[in-house]
């Protein structure tokens, strides 16, 4: 029996502590609402993480690429010029697409922090939004998880860290390095009580809103993947128009890195398989070798949209309504927190949580999207890694090696002339 169990993965006990939530909220809604504090266990201990886990991540991938950066100059300065574009246009998207659907109106979660009730009553301004990027002490920004200020003090230490000597910029990497490997460790012990906490959240929910939440959950999902296809269509697509990318050839290269990313929504899964068939397409080795790793720092396009969805929809679900300003300000802590944490086990929800937890709203709302959280990362994954993979193809063409994959088109075009140089 113990064999049987240790084998069901947590993805399989988080959705068997779902049903069960569902189940108990249904049958007995004051039992349900009376497990809400193993709920809130659950999300203080992923509160407890954000700080030194984004710190860290961040530092490293800031100063850790420091040399790097230097080394390739221009097609450094290039590609996180084209990530960021890319990004912004994810969270664009994302914005417009959860504000038309609502998915989150409806549900019932608690009542709103005093931080989000003051967010409602401020007026955003572009001073009022630089007074609080930058904090008067990383230790009451920390203890206070405001998570945009880390960000600025991360940033500033990881650029001071570039300029001091080697020997002792190393220490302090391997250090942060070690920090950071810690709280990987601490992510994976959390989120053994995940079931626990996520199937207590359910059930508080459900036994509040009864199960038209499931209409709303399903609404969500179906938000998403409307949004990262219309993305594909709308920005993915006119991008490799105009990089001249051979549309049929990336196709066939990206069909199989992309179906093993959805099926195991694992970015790292299908990243050997990518690396391959970027360089058997065409694209020089040394671009590959740069742009697809920092596209998993920089240009996580899936995992942007996902975020800009799922946080106004934790604002929806506790009957916040954010200006457009406000969702503004919302976007670029988003934007800053998303660098650097791509390797980390469900950075998605450590992401959002320190986003939702600055901003005052109810983490309920994160633990609810954490059910459904398999389903949503397979299409964000997905996308994750097509999107990489067509920026390696665009430095490619913006650097002017591109005449292989040229060569490779107009091959195809040849079927006969292709035949007899193959025979040749």
């Amino acid at each position: 029996m113990w064999k049987v169990i240790r084998k069901v993965s947590l993805t399989q006990w988080i959705l068997v502590s779902m049903v069960l939530g569902i189940l108990l909220g249904w049958l007995s809604p004051d039992t349900a609402v009376a497990m809400k504090p193993l709920s809130t266990v659950f999300l203080r201990m992923i509160k407890s993480l954000i700080v030194p886990l984004i710190f860290s991540t961040l530092v490293i991938g800031v100063a850790g690429h420091g040399d790097d950066l230097k080394k390739v100059g221009r097609l450094a300065l290039r590609s996180i010029i084209y990530f960021e574009i890319v990004t912004t246009a994810a969270l664009v998207l994302g914005l417009v697409a959860v504000n038309v659907a609502k998915p989150g109106v409806g549900i019932v979660l608690g009542a709103p922090a005093d931080a989000a009730k003051a967010l409602v009553g401020s007026h955003a301004t572009f001073s009022t939004l630089l007074e609080h990027i930058v904090p008067q002490s990383f230790a009451e920004a920390a203890a206070g998880n405001e998570v945009l200020q880390v960000v600025f003090f991360a940033i500033l230490f990881a650029a001071a860290l570039t300029k001091v000597k080697p020997e002792l910029r190393d220490v302090m990497l391997r250090f942060l390095e070690s920090l950071a490997e810690v709280m990987f460790k601490f992510t994976g012990l959390v989120m053994l009580f995940a079931p626990i906490g996520i199937g207590a959240a359910i059930a508080t929910t459900v036994g509040h809103s009864g199960l038209g939440v499931l209409l709303n959950l399903g609404k969500l999902i179906l938000t998403l993947y409307v949004a990262l296809i219309l993305f594909a269509l709308l920005a993915l697509l006119p991008v490799a128009r105009i990089a001249g990318v051979p549309l049929r050839r990336f196709i066939s290269a990206v069909k199989e890195p992309w179906l093993i990313a959805f099926s195991t929504a694992s970015s790292e899964a299908a990243l050997p398989l990518a690396f391959e068939n970027m360089e058997a397409m065409g694209v020089p080795r040394r671009i590959v070798a740069f742009v697809l790793p920092t596209g998993y720092t920089f240009n996580l396009d899936g995992t942007t949209l996902y975020l800009a969805v799922a946080s106004i929809f934790v604002a929806q679900a506790a009957g916040i309504h954010l200006s457009v300003a406000q969702q503004i300000i919302m976007m670029l802590t988003l934007m800053l927190t998303s660098k650097g944490v791509a390797g980390v086990p469900r950075a998605a929800l450590v992401i959002l949580s320190g986003t939702v937890a600055s901003f005052g709203l109810p983490l309920e709302g994160v633990a609810i999207l954490l059910g459904v959280d398999a389903v949503l990362d397979m299409a964000r994954t997905s996308l994750n890694l097509v999107g990489n993979c067509l920026a390696t193809a665009v430095m490619a063409r913006w650097e002017g090696e591109f005449e292989r994959i040229d060569a490779l088109a107009a091959f195809e075009r040849k079927p006969a002339l292709a035949g007899v140089e193959q025979e040749g």
